[in-house]
């Protein structure tokens, strides 16, 4: 079977169950990654950790998973290793019963580090995957497969606030069990990928892009992208990072009502996430990293000045917000670069972990020599980097011109 062929046998149809089964795949797996940061409290009075050492396990954990994203989809472009996955879990799984069981500081960087190594291989690979079952639609199966991602972390501070709080750090060894549930399904889907014909090697020469740009102007569009990251994640990790000790800090809740709200923030993020591929399935991508990124702008300014009600008002609606964003700009990002998706998208989710791992370190130290609320104040500037969108080309003309005239086909 040709290439060309077997290109056409992918995008046929959506592959739904597959696509589910890598979305909840994707939850456990960031379900388990989130619980380092939602028991920084407990670690905090545990280990009695400043900002800065929050910070810094926040930083083990994205920069290892940030530094070898990249390489991994790189590789797995030109050998595809769709048996890694369940391996990637098990790391992951290695991390988690390290964090449960850890007696000092540098035993848990220990652990971040066994975590962030699980993110690095399951990412590249299983959105490999979820692109292979797409048929062609491709920001809908990249928002299925992340809102399983997003709605896993928003799970983080509940089972924080009402199983770990409330049993001790031990027990978050009960959930190796859900990593052991994840390496039999990603077996199963390593099997679909390898069985289907999608475990091709990319040709060493790839295929000229439709979208016709020059290599510059190529890599001043991938600039502007990782710029957009940036602000997003900055901010993002202000909130995983911190948010919990600002609530508590500025409204004098409880840790456990705090976790609450931190679940309510992340789960608005995840419903973002979900819609932001579809609309720009629909409307474009460029017109979806608009409001985005920019859009967020209004909402981020006002929220470090209001009471209680209105900050959790407000972290709904830029979850919502945001978090629309990084679907569309993976998809984006490949079409930019056609024939590397394992490498966009490590480079990409790499980029996020990294990007989010340094801003958390950066953002502990400015706190613990300023204050918490100052870190929210800083950060609500941040989306006004959405403005460099607009070095953005435009690549939805033509995809977008050619449906409405099969829909007007359709008609007649």
């Amino acid at each position: 079977m040709s290439a060309s062929t077997i290109e056409r046998v992918k995008t046929e149809q959506t592959s739904l169950p597959v696509l589910w089964a890598i979305s909840f795949c994707h939850m456990l797996n960031d379900m388990m990654q989130v619980l380092l940061p939602a028991i920084y409290p407990i670690l905090k009075g545990g280990f009695n950790l400043n900002f800065a050492q929050i910070g810094l396990l926040t930083f083990v954990f994205q920069v290892t998973s940030s530094l070898l994203q990249p390489f991994v989809g790189l590789y797995t472009d030109r050998r595809p290793q769709p048996y890694s996955l369940p391996v990637g879990m098990g790391f992951t799984m290695g991390g988690l019963l390290t964090l449960a069981f850890a007696g000092s500081f540098p035993v848990l960087l220990a652990g971040a580090a066994l975590m962030g190594i699980g993110s690095s291989v399951f990412h590249p690979e299983s959105a490999r995957i979820a692109r292979a079952a797409s048929g062609g639609k491709l920001g809908f199966a990249q928002s299925v497969f992340q809102v399983g991602g997003n709605f896993g972390q928003s799970l983080g501070p509940l089972i924080a606030a009402y199983f770990i709080l409330p049993h001790g750090r031990a027990s978050m060894a009960w959930f190796a069990l859900a990593a052991m549930l994840g390496i039999s399904i990603l077996s199963w889907l390593g099997y679909w990928f390898k069985s289907n014909g999608h475990a091709v090697p990319r040709a060493r020469k790839l295929a000229p892009a439709a979208h016709g740009l020059s290599r510059r102007r190529v890599g001043v569009a991938v600039s502007v992208l990782i710029a957009l990251m940036f602000s997003k994640f900055v901010y993002l990790s202000s909130i995983n990072s911190y948010y919990i000790f600002y609530l508590v800090a500025k409204f004098h809740i409880s840790v456990q009502s705090a976790q609450v709200d931190l679940f309510i923030f992340l789960a608005a993020a995840a419903a973002g996430t979900f819609i932001g591929g579809p609309v720009g399935d629909r409307i474009g991508r460029k017109s979806v990293i608009w409001v985005s990124i920019l859009g967020v702008l209004p909402f981020t300014l006002a929220m470090p000045y209001v009471g209680l009600n209105a900050t959790i008002i407000l972290s709904v609606i830029i979850g919502l917000i945001i978090s629309s964003a990084f679907s569309t700009i993976l998809v984006y990002a490949t079409e930019l670069m056609p024939g590397q998706v394992g490498m966009v998208a490590g480079l990409f989710f790499g980029l996020a972990f990294g990007v989010a791992g340094l801003g958390a370190a950066v953002l502990g130290v400015i706190a613990d020599h300023t204050s918490i609320r100052f870190v929210y104040e800083i950060c609500a500037v941040l989306p006004a980097i959405g403005l460099l969108t607009i070095l953005l080309p435009n690549l939805d003309g033509p995809r977008i011109a050619a449906r409405r005239r099969a829909k007007l086909a359709a008609a007649e």
